[in-house]
């Protein structure tokens, strides 16, 4: 397991960015944590790591943003999944199948369809009002 403690937005880009030198392609990275916990923020730094300079933003309507770089990177939001139905409707397991990276926010409306072998990334608040706890586990980390 791996735990960082982030004191900004920047701070979490930031080990986004380092995590994203581990990866090879064909990791899910699913991620946990609340309202403006900052997962889009570690997703626009692991993109960065991963040679995507712009354009990440948060998948919220579109439900995935695709980008390219050193890897194909996936970006999805479940928040508004709220049947199988829905998440069959997103195209969801013909990601699966690639060796793109899935990164996946709101990872906790979809428990039963994520991988076993998927990066279980948790953001949770810190000690402190900007402090986040960033943890990340399992896959091949």
């Amino acid at each position: 397991m791996i735990r960082f403690v982030s004191r900004s937005p920047e701070e979490t880009e930031e080990f986004g960015c380092r995590l994203a030198q581990r990866l090879q392609g064909g990791e899910v990275l699913a991620m946990y944590g609340g309202m403006g916990m900052g997962k889009t923020a570690f997703t626009r730094g692991l993109a960065r790591g991963l040679g995507i300079e712009k354009g990440v933003s948060s998948p919220t309507f579109a439900l995935v943003h695709e980008y390219q770089g050193r890897c194909r990177v996936y970006h999805f939001d479940m928040f508004r999944v709220e049947s199988w139905e829905d998440l069959y409707s997103t195209g969801f397991y013909d990601y699966l199948d690639t060796d793109a990276v899935l990164v996946i926010e709101w990872s906790e409306h979809i428990p039963q369809a994520l991988p076993e072998d998927c990066v279980r990334i948790t953001i949770a608040p810190g000690e402190q009002e900007n402090e986040r706890v960033i943890t990340a586990e399992g896959g091949n980390l």
